[in-house]
């Protein structure tokens, strides 16, 4: 289900709701006034909802399919896994809740929470291009996060994904920013929560991390870089497993694909600022979105560093 805001006090419009916007359900409640009001934010695979119940509702669902992180304002939610243990998160929690591929059952106790959920596959693909971290099928396996720590650095992801991207027109509409929003928020959750994704290239790797395999690459980045591309789609590109083109970027540049891949679209964007003219109606903000920058101080940065000056100098010269 797309954006939307729903807003009602009949239990039976609010489980046709929950079931259309999450997974088949069913729902139930004691009580008479039963009202529920639902928002959500989509940004490409990624859905934001903003969910306030003012009731305790409890639940029954099917496996929903999508990694979902609860972030708990107020009240409480008493979650039962499919392996009959239990848990509960009150306000401040952010944890995992509805497991991807398992049926789960609970009551929401009159709160008020944020759910941020993505496709599981972006976490495969996420580990893949981290250093040390295998590109298997990878797994969450517990739903607490590992540490404080790990809480707040996720919170600020979240916060990243609202204030510069959700709240920005330009980057809202941007596919580069959507997925890179995207590959954000699943090495934040891997980072916080516990997993399977094991690490080591092999030796076949290593032997394919030679200049061939760099010059293929690069080639594939630069034909690329205005296409939403990930390091498998650069491994791809360059005939070789991702942990082979990891290597090859570190060893022959001191690099990584991604690092490679910004540079060039900064220097896409640096082009771009240089052929716009006078009443085009583009803005440094909107080239920026279309080069996947959606950080508008932090491409102003990189820019001036790159090239001396500002962006808003380059697009009014």
């Amino acid at each position: 289900m797309d954006t939307f805001v729903f807003d009602s006090e009949d239990l039976d419009a609010t489980e046709a709701m929950l079931n259309a916007a999450y997974t088949k359900m069913r729902i139930g409640s004691s009580q008479g006034r039963t009202r529920t009001k639902v928002a959500r934010d989509v940004l490409g695979t990624i859905s934001v909802d903003q969910l306030e119940l003012g009731f305790d509702m409890a639940y029954r669902a099917d496996p929903l399919g999508r990694v979902c992180l609860c972030d708990m304002e107020s009240g409480a939610i008493e979650e039962t896994f499919a392996d009959g243990s239990t848990d509960t998160f009150v306000s401040g929690d952010l944890a995992l809740i509805a497991p991807p591929d398992e049926p789960y059952s609970g009551v929401v106790r009159g709160a008020r929470y944020r759910l941020t959920m993505f496709d599981p596959a972006l976490l495969t693909q996420v580990a893949a291009a981290i250093p040390g971290r295998g590109a298997g099928l990878v797994r969450l396996t517990h739903h607490r996060p590992v540490s404080d720590t790990a809480v707040a650095e996720l919170r600020q992801v979240i916060r990243w994904l609202h204030q510069h991207v959700l709240d920005v027109p330009e980057a809202r509409e941007s596919p580069l920013i959507a997925a890179s929003a995207g590959q954000c928020l699943a090495a934040g959750v891997l980072q916080a929560f516990p997993n399977n994704a094991s690490p080591n290239p092999t030796v076949v790797d290593r032997r394919d991390a030679h200049p061939d395999t760099l010059r293929r690459a690069i080639a594939y980045i630069e034909a690329h870089a205005n296409e939403p591309i990930t390091v498998a789609d650069i491994a791809a590109g360059a005939y070789v497993t991702i942990r082979a083109v990891q290597l090859a970027f570190r060893r022959h540049l001191d690099s990584t694909p991604m690092s490679y891949l910004r540079k060039v679209r900064l220097a896409g964007a640096h082009e771009q600022l240089r052929a716009t003219g006078p009443g085009s109606g583009q803005t440094v903000t909107s080239v920026a979105a279309d080069w996947g920058f959606a950080h508008p101080g932090r491409f102003a940065s990189a820019y001036r560093e790159a090239y001396g000056v500002s962006p808003q100098t380059t697009l009014h010269d």
